[in-house]
């Protein structure tokens, strides 16, 4: 009878959970699966697409993802289901990525492996940046970067240009040509601090078969506030720095008998200086009316139009008329303070005459309105029309 109730027992339990209290167990929980672009063991990745991780099932803990010993920085999403590199991968190089990943309870997925970037058929980089390294500059001064090949996709190469400053500001991007990019900020700059540049250019592809190979940084410090007023109808100029007064000049602007002689008004920035520097006039020879070449000395550029900030030995003039061919010309000894004192980007704006100054005219930039400068950005207009990517 034992052995009968004991079968009666096994086949309830078979049948319908059981004789007494007894849990049925389901299948024990998957653990998380991790996905990985580019996939592991691939030998030509495309540098551009950079490096995304995703975890499906669970969420990531750590992403660990290196090149040649140097560690790739990323960014995990809210949810931490997707980590992406911050920026694009260098070509020619072998990364290592280590993921982990843990599923809602129990079990966690480790994934470890590598995988090679393809290299560059050609290579592009900066050819040129205004400010230089290290160098000083006014509060208004743009920051400028030249190409050394022409980009297609702007849009690729604007977004891994990075301004870092210690006081936040805002400031956009302008294509003023294939090969250059301004930026400039909304405001002038909040004097004395530094800005540091960097162009995340390695693995960005500017046109078809081109990459860039290197990242570039450099830095420069803004320095003190110092803006110049000019009125051409009074004929003064007023330096101020700091928001003080520091120097209160007479001047003579220009004549403005032709287009060329009339100083353009607006907000201009000085651009360089020399002392002296040779000025000839515009669309005249030797022997024509009007013809001149000079040294002029303690000249400070202010347009690509041959306008400049200098001295002259003009003072009948000097505060009661203008008689220049476009410049503005002070009293030698103001003249060479004003040289000695003026740091490229800082503003100088000019009232009172009859002709605009253009916004590419130099470093005319501040000519345009915030939005207007706006829309010269790459990733501006990328927003607002459909991409179309490079094959």
């Amino acid at each position: 009878m034992l052995r009968r109730a004991a079968t009666i027992c096994l086949a309830a339990l078979l049948t319908t959970g059981g004789c007494g209290s007894v849990t049925a167990q389901g299948p024990p929980p998957s653990p998380p699966v991790v996905h990985v672009s580019p996939p592991f063991d691939a030998k030509r990745a495309r540098p551009e697409q950079g490096l995304v991780v995703r975890a499906q099932g669970g969420t990531l803990g750590k992403v660990l993802a290196y090149a040649a010993g140097s560690p790739v920085s990323g960014t995990l999403d809210a949810a931490r289901t997707t980590w992406r590199s911050d920026w694009t991968l260098r070509p020619g190089s072998e990364y290592t990525v280590t993921v982990m990943a843990a599923g809602p309870s129990g079990p966690t997925t480790v994934a470890m492996g590598r995988f090679r970037t393809r290299t560059a058929e050609s290579t592009f980089g900066l050819a040129a940046t205004a400010p230089l390294p290290g160098e000083t500059v006014g509060v208004g001064m743009p920051i400028i970067l030249d190409f050394d090949t022409p980009v297609r996709d702007k849009a690729a190469v604007e977004r891994a240009l990075e301004v870092k400053t210690a006081t936040p500001v805002e400031g956009a991007w302008r294509w003023t040509s294939d090969t250059q990019a301004v930026y400039r900020t909304r405001h002038f700059w909040p004097a004395r601090q530094r800005v540091t540049v960097t162009a995340h250019l390695a693995g960005i592809r500017p046109a078809t078969g081109v990459y860039g190979v290197a990242d570039q940084t450099f830095t420069f410090a803004v320095g003190r506030k110092q803006t110049s007023a000019v009125d051409a109808e009074t004929h003064r100029m007023t330096v101020r720095r700091d928001g003080q007064t520091v120097q209160d000049m007479a001047i003579s602007a220009g004549m403005a008998t032709t287009h060329e002689y009339t100083t353009t008004s607006g907000v201009h920035l000085t651009m360089d200086k020399g002392n002296p520097v040779r000025m000839i006039s515009p669309g005249r020879v030797e022997g024509e009316p009007g013809f001149y070449d000079l040294l002029i000395d303690h000249a400070v550029r202010i347009s690509n139009s041959g306008e400049y900030v200098h001295a002259k030995e003009n003072v009948w003039a000097q505060g009661r008329a203008n008689v220049s061919h476009g410049c503005i010309n002070a009293r030698p000894d103001q003249a060479a303070w004003f040289y000695a004192n003026s740091l490229r980007g800082d503003p100088v704006t000019i009232t009172g005459t009859t002709r605009e100054l253009e916004w590419h005219n130099g470093w005319g930039y501040w000519q345009l309105p915030w939005e207007k400068w706006r829309s010269g950005s790459a990733l501006v207009s990328a927003a607002r029309k459909p991409s179309h990517p490079l094959p």
